[in-house]
């Protein structure tokens, strides 16, 4: 006989499902305030590491979504988590990203520097240059910790899909043949992280996306119930290329909680 897992939490991804750059794809007003009503607890984890999680939360606040920073977990902070638990008290690092990830390593005891760094420590960075990738290339040829965002190969914008943290990545690891070890997406570890904030079980936490390469393929390694928005990165034609599927697929995140409503936040296990 099957039996119904109810859905409790969401954690959603941000860029390509909330909304595209400045522009809510949704009705984000009505969204949250049906998970509100329903009592669905819900968190945000993005591979995105440009941003902090209190930028987010501002940028959230704007399209009046009330959350907690500390219910926003990047890239950038999980990288940091990492590097804190191998190297506790900090330390040099070389640093290629943005504000997102230069902030949490500052907080956490770790600066900038070129020598006798501990790692190279990257993400995505809109103001690359030839010197930033040379300088990294040269720092990783010495030997040093690798720790790298994502590698996310795009990044969806109005324009459309733009080059992501992972065309960053695959220029070092061709100039240097060290590979990285990375924070997000598809590694569990935010969505584990996020889970046990939460206080819910995989079980009982559906994790919403729009890339099955990282989204959906982390959800599905965290143990989570995953479902794939077409609003972002990935294609219903895209389904056919993996091995592994969403468990759910719905054009929109509006579409998707009106599903879930109507089945009354339950899945058939």
């Amino acid at each position: 006989m099957m039996k119904t897992i109810k859905i409790k939490a969401l954690i959603f991804d941000m860029d390509g499902v909330l909304w595209s750059d400045q522009t809510p794809i949704v009705d984000l007003d009505w969204v949250f305030k049906q998970l509100n009503q329903y009592q669905i607890s819900y968190a945000f984890a993005t591979n995105n590491s440009t941003k902090t999680p209190f930028e987010y939360c501002k940028k959230l606040n704007h399209f009046n979504v009330k959350v907690n920073e500390d219910h926003i977990f990047t890239s950038g902070t999980t990288l940091v988590k990492m590097l804190k638990e191998k190297y506790p008290t900090g330390g040099p690092v070389h640093i290629l990203g943005e504000n997102g990830l230069r902030e949490p390593l500052t907080n956490s005891g770790f600066y900038q520097s070129d020598q006798n760094i501990l790692a190279v420590v990257g993400g995505l960075d809109r103001q690359i240059t030839y010197e930033k990738l040379k300088n990294a290339t040269l720092q990783l040829q010495n030997n040093v910790d690798f720790y790298y965002t994502n590698a996310d190969s795009t990044f969806p914008t109005p324009e459309g899909k733009i080059p992501g943290a992972g065309s960053i990545l695959a220029a070092l690891v061709t100039a240097s043949g060290k590979k990285a070890i990375l924070a997000g997406k598809p590694e569990p570890m935010m969505f584990e992280h996020t889970i046990s904030l939460l206080n819910t079980t995989p079980e009982s936490t559906l994790i919403i996306g729009d890339r099955i390469d990282t989204d959906i393929l982390g959800g599905i390694r965290a143990n989570c119930k995953t479902a794939l928005v077409l609003s972002g990165i990935s294609s219903e034609s895209d389904l056919m290329k993996f091995s592994y599927k969403p468990d759910l697929v719905h054009k929109n995140l509006v579409e998707l909680v009106n599903f879930l409503i109507s089945k009354n936040w339950g899945f058939a296990q």
